[in-house]
């Protein structure tokens, strides 16, 4: 507008570094699943998932509800790992081949080992205790 001062340069960058940053802290860190589900914690007893059959040797399969990733390492040996990153405690919604990938900020996993593939987390998935009992897998402490 003619006559109008142009703001001052502080105002202008101030404001662009909040609004991003606002909005990113929004919606990246408020993560949750497809039905809006925000649960952020490991099972804390153990949990029933399901036919061991369901998972062929060589597979992983996350468990959304229970934030639970098994992997079949042979016929009867499993691994269990917590979904919940370990960098913002976001619960990881998805999984290709092995591999978990947090939707908050990134931070991938080795399903079958819990590593870290890729920042901004460091530090491994929390292993699970696990088992087959009378053919159904059971995570979680007390395992």
């Amino acid at each position: 507008m003619p006559g109008t001062p142009p703001p001052a340069r502080r105002t202008v960058l101030r404001a662009a570094a909040l609004v991003p940053a606002a909005g990113f802290g929004i919606t990246a860190c408020s993560s949750s699943d497809d039905e809006g589900r925000s649960n952020r914690s490991a099972p804390t007893a153990p949990v029933d998932l399901g036919k061991s059959d369901d998972i062929t040797v060589g597979a992983s399969k996350l468990y959304k509800d229970e934030n639970v990733v098994v992997s079949r390492i042979s016929d009867d040996e499993y691994k269990a790992f917590s979904t919940i990153c370990t960098h913002e405690r976001c619960p990881i919604n998805k999984l290709e081949g092995h591999k978990l990938t947090c939707p908050c900020h990134g931070s991938q996993f080795d399903a079958t080992n819990g590593k870290v593939l890729h920042a901004p987390a460091v530090a491994p998935l929390s292993e699970l205790p696990v088992k087959v009992e009378d053919g159904k897998i059971v995570a979680g402490p007390g395992a």
